[in-house]
């Protein structure tokens, strides 16, 4: 996969985890910059991360914190890549030393994604390895047993369809981003905000890069969604900072959603000028008014 526009120039490479929805999202970041550094020549560097080899790993017993995201990150430290393509919600709140986010971009529909097999109402057996989506969705359907499950997109919908579980739950972003609109033998349910919180930082595509670097590339990027990936990742940081924590947090239009098993769904109003200055101390604040431990 390569982008290019003048090959005279060295390229910048950038890594990325070989999965079909990682490389979808590689070449929009590499599409984005080529269209903000005219003449530059872009490459992508795929490896296989821990979390990819993996499969039999529970994440949840794990903790899924950098699993997906190490190899990368080393890439970055060696100087063998100038970026790293995350999904957001994989990325852990601390950066290893010498490394930062240099922005994302434009956040696509944040919501979950009920996937039911053809004839099922009401899903006896659901699959996810989300302790976030169990939660939630043991509300919603509290007779439901639930399994782990591991996989690209393609594999999670087919074991569906094979009858390995009535249901199973996939981000819409990621569906959008690989041209899934259907599959064979499943009918998809949106999930409204207020019934699955998304996972902090989801829909978003994070572009990590040196920290001596970020000057010179993060004007490129969202910055809405930078703001709104701040604080969410504020919350996330109090509740442990792996992508396997069992709390979900969605800021928008100022208000953030949040999700916990103690206090269920709360939704809370924040100023906007507040923000940019002060997400570390709203996300302690709001925690601490919810009393939801930390």
């Amino acid at each position: 996969m390569t982008v290019t526009n003048n090959p005279s120039n060295p390229p910048l490479i950038v890594v990325t985890r070989k999965s079909p929805l990682a490389l979808a999202q590689t070449n929009m970041v590499m599409t984005h910059l080529s269209s903000v550094m005219p003449g530059q020549e872009f490459r992508a560097l795929k490896v296989v991360t821990t979390g990819d080899r993996q499969l039999e790993w529970s994440l949840e017993d794990k903790g899924g914190k950098g699993l997906f995201t190490g190899e990368l990150e080393k890439a970055l430290l060696s100087h063998e890549a100038d970026f790293a393509v995350h999904s957001s919600k994989d990325l852990p709140t601390d950066n290893p030393e010498g490394l930062t986010l240099a922005g994302f971009l434009p956040r696509e529909i944040p919501n979950d994604v009920l996937v039911l097999r053809e004839g099922v109402e009401t899903p006896s057996s659901i699959a996810t390895g989300s302790p976030r989506r169990r939660q939630q969705l043991q509300r919603l359907f509290p007779q439901a047993t639930f399994m782990e499950t591991r996989g690209n997109v393609g594999t999670r919908l087919q074991k569906i369809a094979d009858g390995q579980a009535d249901a199973t739950v996939l981000a819409a972003a990621g569906l959008k981003r690989l041209g899934v609109e259907n599959f064979p033998g499943l009918r998809f349910e949106v999930l409204p905000i207020e019934k699955s919180v998304p996972a902090v930082g989801q829909a978003a595509v994070a572009i990590q890069c040196r920290v001596e670097d970020r000057v010179k590339f993060a004007s490129f990027f969202d910055k809405d969604t930078a703001r709104a990936g701040r604080l969410e990742r504020a919350f996330l940081e109090r509740m442990g900072g792996g992508c396997h924590v069992a709390f979900a947090a969605y800021y928008r239009e100022g208000r953030i959603h949040l999700f916990h098993d103690s206090t269920g769904y709360r939704t809370v109003e924040i100023e906007e000028g507040e923000m940019d200055a002060h997400s570390d101390a709203i996300a302690e604040k709001i925690l601490g008014e919810l009393k939801i431990n930390v």
